[in-house]
């Protein structure tokens, strides 16, 4: 029985952070380092990564005060989660691995117009889901959201600037599906 009250003493804890809102603005731009560790292949910074989004909800303090507008979306998110578990509700939970899998998948084929369209994707759906989902209450998430999409898209094109800078011989293949 201690160890279900410890873990219900550390949720109680993490979700207090979550409601602070720079994890918010911070938690999109881990697309840019899954995006640069799959492009280069690499697991363990891959791994790295997604542990470091799933931790990120509580690396910052809890907030002494909460817009009632963060509030009514995480009442929201926290029901959703809480509440009883649907088929419906079993797909969107599976799809948020997936759409990372195959955000993954693109940049480790050195697509770059791929993962680009798949990060606006995630964002898109994202705010979507809150918006309908929460009845309006995913509204909250539309500036972390932009913005976060707005820096990525800004790297990822960037990237394939220089790419295409370092050499100008050869068309870079942005549609490019075949490994090494």
């Amino acid at each position: 029985m201690e160890l279900a009250g410890w873990i219900n003493d550390f949720l109680g804890w993490a979700w207090e952070r979550h409601h602070n809102v720079l994890s918010w603005y911070i938690r999109p731009l881990f697309i840019l380092p899954l995006a640069y560790f799959s492009y280069r292949r690499s697991l363990w910074g891959v791994a790295l990564t997604l542990v470091a989004l799933a931790t990120s909800m509580f690396w910052f303090p809890a907030p002494e005060r909460v817009d009632p507008r963060v509030e009514e979306f995480l009442a929201f998110e926290r029901e959703w989660l809480t509440g009883g578990w649907t088929a419906g509700k079993f797909v969107t939970a599976l799809a948020v691995p997936l759409i990372l899998g195959v955000l993954c998948l693109a940049f480790w084929r050195r697509s770059l117009l791929w993962g680009l369209v798949v990060i606006n994707a995630i964002a898109v759906t994202k705010v979507a889901w809150g918006v309908v989902d929460g009845a309006g209450s995913g509204w909250v998430m539309l500036g972390p959201a932009l913005l976060g999409l707005a820096i990525c898209d800004a790297a990822v094109l960037y990237a394939a600037r220089r790419m295409r800078a370092r050499s100008p011989g050869e068309p870079l293949r942005v549609w490019s599906h075949r490994g090494r």
